[in-house]
């Protein structure tokens, strides 16, 4: 209920601040006198900014369950997956939220994400090849960090991110174009709308402003790493999270490590491990490591 709050205080504070900005530079009055209608614009950025973000986080849950083909467990079959229930029903409860549903995915990659819309319906889910390649120990502070995502309401936070700073992208991206199209047309022209420079100028600064946005939001992914992390140290003790990220590193320094979903990286343990470091859904592995250490 405190993170949907925020939502809307989110959208009203992202309003208002455009409206003072584009008020003290005299924006909004040079925009409306060329013709734009300059409120309408403001709204249709937040509905389309917001919209996309607010709806994934929805469908989140269901999403992943269909993508990974996640077998949820409600009455464990064997002593494997009864470990994985206690264990995610014991961290819940420790971190004073919900029982999230326990699920496991085929997959070799060893890893395991958290997602769903909300704290009382969310999924902590693991692969395969993670059980293959860790002990119970290392699975426990695997677990801890995820159940630390829920906790924290990460998945709220990174749509509401993404929700701001699209409004953003297609607020300004409309804006420039328009002002370069005015710019640049002749007199005459300008009464028949925007034109073809209108669209491209608009279409150039919404990938540019885009690729500026991702960097933002991956930035915040990285902290928010080493904020569950340190979470799942307290769940879980620290030495079970160190062996677990101590094991990650081994075993992705001597396997590649598919990856057929990348949209849901940042809700892995595990991110890939060479990609250029500010599209980085993750900090590297001996980075967080050295946090632990150092906590």
């Amino acid at each position: 209920m405190i993170r949907m709050l925020l939502f809307v205080f989110a959208n009203m504070a992202i309003m208002a601040m455009i409206l003072i900005i584009t008020r003290i530079f005299g924006v909004d009055a040079y925009l409306t006198k060329q013709g734009m209608n300059y409120y309408a614009l403001l709204a249709f950025a937040m509905i389309v900014g917001f919209a996309g973000s607010f709806i994934s986080l929805l469908i989140s849950k269901i999403i992943a369950k269909m993508i990974y083909s996640i077998k949820v467990i409600t009455e464990p079959e064997n002593e494997e997956e009864r470990f994985l229930y206690n264990t995610v029903q014991k961290l819940a409860g420790a971190a004073s939220i919900p029982m999230p549903e326990v699920g496991i995915y085929d997959s070799p990659e060893a890893n395991a994400f958290a997602t769903g819309p909300t704290k009382r319906s969310s999924i902590v889910a693991v692969s395969s090849g993670l059980l293959r390649n860790m002990d119970k120990r290392q699975i426990e502070g695997v677990l801890a960090h995820e159940i630390s995502h829920v906790a924290n309401g990460d998945m709220v936070t990174m749509a509401l991110l993404q929700g701001v700073l699209n409004t953003f992208v297609v607020f300004l991206s409309r804006v420039i174009g328009y002002i370069a199209d005015m710019a640049l047309r002749k007199d005459d022209d300008r009464d028949e709308g925007p034109g073809f420079i209108y669209f491209i100028v608009s279409i150039l600064c919404e990938i540019v402003l885009s690729i500026i946005a991702s960097m933002i939001v991956m930035a915040y992914s990285r902290h928010r790493e080493f904020k569950a992390d340190a979470s799942a140290a307290m769940l879980s003790g620290k030495d079970k999270m160190i062996e677990a990220l101590e094991q990650l590193k081994v075993i992705v320094e001597n396997r590649v490590q598919p990856d057929n979903v990348p949209a849901l990286n940042s809700f892995k343990i595990s991110g890939p491990s060479r990609m250029i470091k500010l599209f980085s859904t993750h900090p590297p592995l001996q980075d967080r490591i050295d946090a632990l250490r150092n906590m």
